[in-house]
């Protein structure tokens, strides 16, 4: 097995359904590797944003991993917003980049696509993905593979994957997906308890459920929690839409003086307000 079809199974394993992607010189050894392999459906576009878009709406909608795949440079720096929005929703999305191979960095001269140095795409996308690998060690990159895929659905955010155009097609062994992590039992009680109490504490308690909720798959858990407690339900702004097929006791979405007034009154008049999978945002808060 190739390292790039050892990639390519564990992004199934880990619920990838299909890949969107251009290909460009430094991603077609991988790509021929995608295409020949069948291993996942490629689905190829015209424009690096879109593929970014189409691959994160896909991970989004069907609940798994969205996967793009691009060339290095031209490609990837042109998939920068959407990878960026990604991170900022909460959205699971691997980044596969075509690289330059391991020695090109030795003639001296520039490479055609590189900007400052052929380092500085891996460090762009440090600030807009969870985690980030470059497959140029075969031996390690099962393992390597496994932590970056744990990590995506783990944080439920984009992840970068470089392929060194001279890695691709090495003898590579499969991936061994990383364990979940423990729970510490002790802790998860403690917190229950704290939780119950302050519900009991509260005379006006309410539960605000955010979009975290649904990229982790939760909807039907939080429905059933909100009936068990008698909690009225409100969703944050980016939440907007959750619960609504589940027979939660749902009020309606919360944005300030923008929404319903006694969706407004019931957040702000609360003495219990319990945010579960929210992200603390201006948006999310109405003082944007």
């Amino acid at each position: 097995m190739t390292l790039t079809e050892s990639l390519l199974h564990a992004l199934k394993a880990h619920g990838a359904r299909q890949i969107f992607g251009i290909p460009g010189d430094f991603a077609l050894p991988y790509f021929r590797i995608i295409e020949e392999s069948k291993i996942l459906p490629l689905h190829t576009l015209s424009h690096e944003p879109g593929v970014g878009f189409a691959a994160d709406a896909a991970g989004r909608i069907g609940g798994g991993l969205g996967v793009a795949a691009v060339t290095y440079g031209a490609g990837a720096l042109n998939m920068i917003n959407s990878v960026a929005a990604a991170y900022a929703e909460k959205s699971p999305l691997v980044v596969l980049s075509g690289g330059p191979g391991r020695g090109e960095s030795n003639s001296g001269l520039l490479l055609h696509h590189q900007a400052k140095t052929l380092d500085s795409q891996f460090q762009i996308f440090r600030e807009i993905t969870c985690d980030q690998v470059r497959l140029d060690d075969a031996a390690r990159a099962p393992a390597d593979i496994a932590r970056v895929l744990a990590n995506c659905l783990r944080n439920s955010q984009p992840v970068y994957i470089e392929i060194p155009r001279d890695m691709v097609a090495q003898p590579c062994a499969a991936v061994i997906a990383e364990p979940p992590p423990a729970v510490d039992g002790e802790a998860l009680q403690a917190c229950v308890a704290e939780i119950l109490e302050r519900i009991g504490r509260a005379s006006a308690p309410v539960l605000m459920v955010g979009v975290e909720v649904r990229r982790f798959g939760l909807e039907d858990k939080v429905a059933e929690l909100s009936r068990r407690l008698g909690l009225p339900v409100v969703t944050s702004f980016m939440g907007r839409g959750l619960l609504a097929d589940h027979g939660a006791p749902l009020v309606g979405t919360y944005m300030g003086l923008a929404g319903l007034p006694e969706v407004t009154r019931l957040v702000e008049d609360s003495d219990g307000l319990f945010l579960l999978g929210v992200i603390i945002s201006d948006t999310n808060f109405a003082v944007s």
